[in-house]
């Protein structure tokens, strides 16, 4: 087996390896040289593995390494990809497969996302590259719009800065699935990382954007995708998504992007609605590889709307309080909230979200009679099982998924192939994804953020707040608390310490601690394999665990139910108790 040691030598000896790169690992190798123990463990973690491509996609710390995002990464996922693309082409007697691909605003993103089209080209397939910042909703769109073999989306999402990422899509529009996945991951071992990628990506020189323009005027096979396919996306989602509409414009409203790309579409959707007033957080509206004022810019954390807050909170102060504040990540497939009560803003989770869009629609189409035949309702088995009551109500079929909007958006694909596309009403996971129309399969800021204010609009209208609505949400159903801890092990250490808390918590059996059922999703008896645990508390309420798929955690997710806030709030304590009694994170 390669060691660390021999990888970093065999980086080094690339001939073409990027002047950057080679200074970074130089110096990283003198350091350690000279007995720096910090860079003898940054090189054993830039090369201990290959960055695991799972089921989606890449995402990693930017540098040179094998467990770094780079250019060779890049080449060598691409061509593996590419060679999957090929091959499903080539199974459908399609000579010219068409590839589209998007990109953020983080740092090498607009690099990283030429570079895979040059890999494309190379391999002869078609391809459509945004010419500007994208959002990852807009790229699953346009592989549906464009009838693409596949797509990519350069995005690190809510990750902080030192991240970044490579999703892949389906000819669907969805994320690839287990089965695809594997596919492409098997592929890409097979590429050399030095040499193994073919690439159009070196005959032309200068600045990217020079670098850019050359290959696609003098490459058949690349096209720079119009400006107006960001117009036209608002413009479906809107019209799929809206359902009642002149609602918002008594509404005020501040939104941030978090210096991603949903600063355009977002502020186009609302404007197309008609919110009263709109104010976007002057420091979050523009783009910023650096998060300058959000160094973790997802819209679930506090702490990345806390400039949305302090701007609400001095409107507030000036007698104009707005009615709602709303955030999009970098690539604006995820969407935070907070609602004012009278005095402050209250920050809703993303299952208190997902419940109120949920009823908000379903309740909708009820009164305007626009339900359509076998409504259905799909989100996973982490999220807040108060959508399963709030569906029997409405006589919506609800169904469950693993963790992974793609999971989602293949429940969509299945209903498409039996003609029960038009059933889809809502899909939501509680990491604050959502979605109501099935021009995408995957999440969608924008619709969500039309949705939220239209919703906010017309409760408004009724004299109410989102809170007032929730509040009457639980009076009917119970009180549900649904939360998450996370616990952080950076490293191959960590890697090591949250498998070994899975270890210790398979090994946990009912009938201790209150347990009175566990539930393994890793053999995958009724839904695909996934590393996740469930216990069923004794009494009411439920704990899973699963280990973050896109950062170094492990995740804890707690539901409990109380016939008040109160009691809810003692059995989320119980269920803390519990955890704490099992050892998951000693």
């Amino acid at each position: 087996m390669t060691t660390s040691r021999e990888k970093l030598n065999e980086w080094l000896e690339i001939p073409n390896l990027a002047p950057d790169m080679r200074e970074e690992l130089e110096s990283l190798r003198a350091r350690r040289d000279e007995g720096d123990e910090d860079a003898a463990a940054e090189i054993e973690d830039r090369f201990y593995r290959d960055l695991e491509f799972g089921t989606a996609g890449l995402r990693g710390v930017l540098g040179a390494g094998t467990n770094r995002m780079n250019t060779l990464i890049v080449r060598r996922t691409t061509q593996g990809y590419a060679e999957h693309i090929l091959g499903g082409a080539a199974a459908k007697g399609k000579t010219r497969p068409r590839a589209a691909i998007a990109f953020d605003n983080r740092r090498n993103s607009d690099l990283f996302a030429f570079e895979a089209a040059c890999v494309f080209v190379a391999n002869g397939i078609e391809t459509y590259l945004y010419g500007g910042l994208s959002s990852t909703p807009m790229l699953s769109w346009t592989v549906r719009e464009l009838a693409c073999d596949g797509g990519v989306v350069v995005t690190a999402s809510h990750n902080p800065k030192q991240y970044n990422g490579y999703k892949i899509y389906d000819p669907s529009g969805c994320q690839c699935l287990d089965a695809a996945a594997r596919d492409v991951a098997d592929r890409i071992a097979a590429v050399a990382v030095a040499d193994g990628a073919k690439t159009v990506a070196d005959k032309y020189a200068g600045a990217l954007a020079e670098r850019v323009a050359a290959a696609a005027a003098a490459e058949e096979l690349l096209n720079i995708i119009p400006d107006d396919f960001e117009t036209r996306f608002v413009d479906r989602v809107r019209e799929a998504t809206s359902l009642r509409s002149g609602t918002a414009s008594g509404l005020s409203v501040v939104y941030t992007p978090l210096n991603g790309t949903g600063s355009v579409p977002v502020r186009k959707a609302l404007s197309d609605i008609g919110v009263g007033k709109v104010e976007t957080v002057p420091e979050q509206q523009d783009p910023d590889p650096d998060f300058t004022t959000c160094p973790e810019p997802n819209p679930e954390k506090e702490k990345a709307l806390k400039l949305g807050l302090e701007l609400c909170r001095r409107r507030r102060d000036e007698g104009d309080a707005p009615d709602l504040l709303i955030g999009t990540d970098p690539d604006c497939d995820r969407v935070g909230c907070a609602v004012y009560d009278g005095a402050d803003y209250v920050r809703l989770t993303g299952n208190q979200v997902g419940v109120l869009l949920f009823d908000y629609i379903a309740e909708t189409r009820a009164e305007e009679d626009i339900m359509p035949e076998r409504p259905s309702m799909i989100t996973t088995i982490v999220s807040t099982p108060l959508t399963f009551a709030i569906a029997d109500r409405f006589g919506v079929r609800a169904e469950n998924t693993l963790t992974g909007f793609k999971y989602i958006g293949d429940r969509i694909n299945r209903m498409e192939a039996v003609g029960e596309e038009s059933g889809f009403i809502f899909g939501f996971e509680e990491s604050c994804g959502y979605c109501a129309h099935t021009l995408v399969r995957d999440k969608d800021g924008v619709g969500t953020s039309l949705l939220l204010c239209e919703m906010a609009g017309y409760y408004k209208g009724l004299g109410k707040t989102l809170l007032d609505r929730l509040a009457e949400i639980y009076e009917r159903y119970g009180c549900y608390i649904d939360s998450v801890d996370e616990f952080v092990r950076p490293g191959k250490s960590g890697m090591d310490e949250i498998q070994a808390a899975m270890t210790r918590a398979r090994a946990v059996s009912p009938g201790v601690h209150g347990i009175a059922g566990v539930k393994d999703y890793l053999p995958g008896e009724t839904l695909p394999s996934s590393n996740v645990i469930q216990y069923d508390i004794a009494g009411g309420g439920r704990i899973m665990l699963r280990p973050s798929g896109t950062e170094p955690k492990l995740k804890v997710y707690y539901s409990a139910r109380g016939d008040s806030d109160a009691d809810a709030e003692r059995s989320l304590e119980a269920l803390k108790r519990t955890v704490a009694e099992m050892g998951i994170e000693s």
